[in-house]
């Protein structure tokens, strides 16, 4: 028995079970010795910031949301720092990438519809300075580990040429654990791991989540802790496949859903991996001097063993479900700690909030719509953001019962848009499937538990909530409250007139990873334009049509299913 055991561990597994041995609680090893008698403390550097976001992981997948999912360190250290229970994010992976990155809504980077595609030429605007970038011109070492997803066709889209000293990670939006590929539609495949700007080849077969994990040990053990740094770990766990090495997969065995299995061991496996980041932290004489933030990126995905309840909607939903987040900052520099913050925080905030730690400035006038809310977190000030802009996106599909009538001449009620004004929320449009759905603990989901807070399709297309008050979205206002309705379609229109163009091109055939040696990758020169680089992928599009069409109803097909999971219009 102890033999078959022993061959579930994996060799990266066995490399990092050391670290997991630990006490990552013990003071810095090598810290710096303190100042002599009498001499003048030198001022203090500006702090290391490591930002952790996780991919896909459900408001109720952490211990200390009453989760059945084990997550001591997270658990931990949120206790000793500050819980966000007031935190919003995007319902889906680019749009919270972006607005991290930029400070900036959706409407105003041109990314408020879906996510980018893999074959698409598009990528986070060229003309927008990012944080990591604001960070170097602040004198921080810039890092990234994990998931980029924000556009890769020209080589000025990569990591590397938008503010990260290094990078590794992949470009796309979800790859194979161990193996790295990823197929965007039958045929189309490719391997997506990058060492900075080339093809990790050598990497494949090792467990992104305990990868990515050492990597950022091998940062912190050749790195000054004298210079400020700057982490972003964005984890592809826990978002699909559901792949965890076999030792975190057994403490779950009695779990009797078996997508929630192994969901729920990823998740694990995760927390160890934030564990030994922390360690490595205080080994290498980071820690007292750091800002540890700890992000969800969307709502968990309910079909993939993930759970949000007892919030309202899913991932790819306006409902709480899709945009509240888990959050917390851990940091010896906080100046009130163990508490919960119930701040009005949104993603872009980090952006102006990071830039003022780190000694610079950054606000509205730079164009940026977050706000510094250090202050309401460390110290528990009020908050300066009263009001969050969930979205506006044009192109998704209109509500068949939306008019500019039923938004009262102020707004076309069948666009699907959310926005939160104090304690009011408003829905407008098609906002995603509305189910509460109970933790997936049973093997199967019996007929009388699905439906037991199933909703019927409404025909309506506004929606009103006080969140403060309802924060599980069961009570509809708009009928009762007119005038708030008003005020806040109101807004919406104001929002909607500094929107620019939504950027979504037309998919380009020569993204496909054969022409790139198997993997993914820029294919686009740098001198092309990109209006002559949509066209021509529009041409080849139409000329390779009739060559293809024996496969025109399955790809037709596989993109309709992923638009309806992407969407939740089951």
């Amino acid at each position: 028995m102890a033999m078959h055991a022993l061959t579930g561990f994996s060799l990266v597994s066995l490399l990092s079970f050391g670290y997991l041995s630990w006490d990552w609680a013990k003071p810095s090893l090598v810290a710096d010795a303190p100042a002599e008698a009498g001499e003048q403390p030198a001022p203090r550097q500006p702090p290391h910031i490591i930002f952790i976001l996780t991919d896909d992981q459900g408001y109720h997948d952490v211990g200390y949301h009453g989760s059945d999912i084990e997550t001591p360190t997270l658990d931990r250290l949120a206790a000793e720092g500050v819980k966000l229970e007031n935190y919003y994010i995007q319902p889906i992976c680019t749009p919270s990438r972006s607005q991290l990155l930029t400070g900036r809504y959706q409407i105003h980077t041109g990314l408020q519809h879906s996510i980018i595609r893999p074959r698409q030429p598009n990528c986070l605007p060229l003309d927008q300075v990012t944080l990591p970038q604001k960070l170097q011109e602040l004198g921080y070492s810039t890092h990234m580990v994990g998931k980029w997803h924000l556009g890769f066709y020209r080589k000025e889209c990569l990591p590397t040429r938008r503010g990260f000293d290094t990078f590794l990670g992949s470009l796309t939006g979800n790859v194979d654990y161990y193996t790295y590929d990823n197929c965007d539609g039958p045929g189309v495949c490719g391997f997506d791991l990058h060492e900075g700007e080339n093809v990790a080849w050598e990497l494949s077969g090792q467990y992104s989540t305990l990868l990515y994990a050492q990597r950022v040990s091998h940062i912190l053990a050749g790195h000054s802790p004298r210079r400020p740094l700057f982490l972003y770990v964005a984890f592809q766990a826990v978002h699909t496949p559901l792949q965890s090495p076999r030792e975190y997969l057994y403490r779950y065995r009695t779990m009797g859903n078996v997508a929630r299995r192994k969901y729920a061991a990823m998740v694990t496996c995760m927390d160890e991996a934030v564990r030994n980041i922390t360690w490595a932290l205080k080994r290498y004489g980071f820690y007292d001097n750091s800002v540890i933030i700890f992000s969800s990126d969307n709502g968990g995905q309910t079909f993939s063993g993930g759970s949000n309840w007892p919030l309202r909607g899913r991932k790819g939903t306006y409902w709480e479900g899709g945009v509240r987040g888990l959050g917390f900052i851990h940091s010896p520099l906080l100046k009130r700690k163990r508490w919960t913050s119930r701040a009005l925080v949104h993603i872009t905030d980090w952006y102006p909030t990071l830039v003022g730690l780190a000694g610079g400035t950054a606000s509205a006038a730079d164009g940026l719509d977050g706000y510094d809310v250090w202050p309401a977190i460390s110290e528990g000030r009020a908050s300066p953001r009263t009001e969050i802009l969930h979205n506006i996106d044009p192109l998704y599909n209109h509500a068949r019962h939306g008019s500019l009538e039923g938004g009262f001449g102020i707004w076309n009620t069948a666009v699907q848009a959310a926005i939160r004004v104090g304690e009011w929320k408003l829905l407008t449009g098609d906002p995603g499937y509305g189910d509460w759905i109970p933790p997936q603990t049973l093997a199967a989901f019996p007929g009388s538990w699905w439906n037991l807070e199933r909703m019927a399709s409404a025909r309506q297309a506004v929606w009103l909530f006080n969140i403060s008050a309802d924060p599980y979205e069961r009570e509809d206002l708009a009928g009762q409250r007119p005038d708030v309705v008003r005020a806040l379609l109101a807004r919406l229109a104001d929002y909607n007139r500094t929107a620019i163009p939504v950027r979504y091109p037309a998919e380009n055939p020569r993204a496909h990873p054969d022409f790139n040696g198997g993997a993914w990758g820029p294919w686009a020169s740098d001198e092309e334009d990109e209006g002559e680089e949509e066209s021509r992928a529009r041409s080849l599009s139409r000329g390779h049509r009739k060559k293809k069409c024996k496969i025109c109803k399955l790809r037709s097909f596989f993109r309709k299913l992923n638009t309806r999971l992407m969407s939740h219009r089951i």
